[in-house]
């Protein structure tokens, strides 16, 4: 899929997942959350306009980049793999539904880990069973345990796992916006 026709799906969604985020979703992520925030793999910038004055964003499309910028966000454009900031910056870093995206996750973590400050707080988020299968652009699946590991080999310690909208094995199977969310701490 091209950058324009990523960004268009980013686009058209639906009002209600935005409203779904911002009343449900960005509340529970935002509580382990404080300082400042690097939202990795931004998109169209929902998380970044949730918590605009303590949120940067970053992402490869140039398109979802310059319209974030259009809307008044700071944001600005990564090169895969390279976050365009110095070490320990950052006291919270997001990558919400990206990780799955991607064919060998290790260099990205790495950068995070980088600029994440130590005791830092990382959010990762993948999609469930169904999610993942709905997207052909999906690499890898995440279930609980493989996530955790993961995470775990870039240098985090895992301090919660939680489910959207809830944990249930019949949703991870059905509803394709069904996620696994990790809350770690840099070490």
């Amino acid at each position: 899929m091209s950058d324009y026709d990523y960004f268009d799906s980013l686009i058209r969604r639906k009002r209600v997942g935005l409203w779904y985020r911002n009343t449900w979703l960005y509340p529970r992520i935002c509580r382990y959350l404080g300082g400042q925030v690097l939202d990795v793999g931004c998109g169209i910038g929902d998380m970044v306009s949730y918590r605009p004055h303590q949120t940067i964003g970053v992402d490869v499309n140039p398109k979802a980049v310059e319209y974030c910028r259009s809307r008044g966000l700071i944001v600005q454009q990564m090169q895969p793999d390279r976050l365009p900031f110095p070490d320990a910056v950052f006291d919270g870093v997001v990558l919400d539904n990206v990780l799955e995206h991607l064919e060998k996750p290790e260099p990205l973590l790495a950068e995070i880990h980088r600029v994440l400050r130590p005791g830092g707080t990382f959010v990762v988020g993948v999609p469930g069973e169904q999610g993942f299968a709905s997207d052909p652009d999906h690499k890898r699946h995440y279930p609980e345990t493989v996530l955790i590991r993961c995470v775990q080999k870039a240098g985090f310690e895992p301090a919660k796992i939680f489910h959207q909208p809830f944990r249930s094995r019949l949703l991870d199977r059905r509803f394709r916006y069904y996620a696994i969310y990790g809350v770690f701490r840099r070490r």
